[in-house]
């Protein structure tokens, strides 16, 4: 059977099916089991708690904007190929989420209040980028996949010691957020210049400093 066009409207109508599954959907749908389902839970005191789940929602927050990076790219990829690899990134970004929003939850914490807008500045920063090609989109990627691991390896650096849930979720993310930027590159991705890798590390600066707390 010969394979269906997306049309512009139906590429939209999947946009906001996604957006608000990332935005509203509870935690709880994700496709694979959390690497943490049989871990047994750290007694940790208050400020580990608060501590680690402010570095979780950082986290979800991030996860909320690479849904949105992902599908914003895929709503203008113009090689179906790459559409399809960026589908799949997506797919594995919402068990992160999931993921996440479970374990703040565990953590007595709920995820940032500013998710909606974490998700429309990367949908619109990853549509945008797209449509300069390909190429640049898969550039993007490899660039924010390399800034993300990089903030992931921090975390399991600050994370308390005792908290092997947490750092079960954040080593599973990491190795597929390296592996998201690998088969980028793999892909074709263009090196992006240096005021926008700068220009990107700001904008993370400001989610990650906000996320924390709220």
């Amino acid at each position: 059977m010969e394979k269906r066009q997306l049309t512009p409207l139906d590429r939209l109508l999947a946009s906001a099916n996604n957006a608000l599954r990332t935005v509203a959907t509870p935690a709880g749908r994700s496709a694979r089991d959390n690497p943490a389902k049989n871990i047994i839970d750290a007694d940790l005191n208050s400020d580990q708690k608060r501590h680690a789940a402010g570095l979780m929602r950082i986290n979800h927050a991030g996860e909320v904007a690479a849904q949105a990076l992902y599908q914003g790219h895929a709503a203008v990829a113009r090689n179906e190929s790459i559409e399809a690899q960026m589908q799949h990134a997506a797919d594995e970004e919402f068990d992160h989420l999931a993921w996440c929003e479970q374990r703040i939850h565990e953590l007595g914490e709920d995820v940032s209040k500013l998710s909606p807008f974490w998700y429309a500045g990367a949908f619109a920063i990853g549509a945008a980028s797209g449509v300069l090609g390909d190429r640049w989109s898969l550039g993007f990627i490899a660039e924010t996949e390399r800034q993300v691991c990089a903030h992931l390896d921090s975390h399991l650096d600050s994370l308390p010691p005792e908290d092997a849930k947490s750092r079960a979720i954040v080593e599973q993310m990491r190795d597929e957020e390296e592996e998201h930027g690998d088969n980028a590159i793999e892909a074709g991705a263009a090196e992006l210049p240096g005021p926008v890798k700068h220009l990107m590390r700001l904008t993370a600066k400001v989610m990650t400093k906000t996320a924390y707390w709220v």
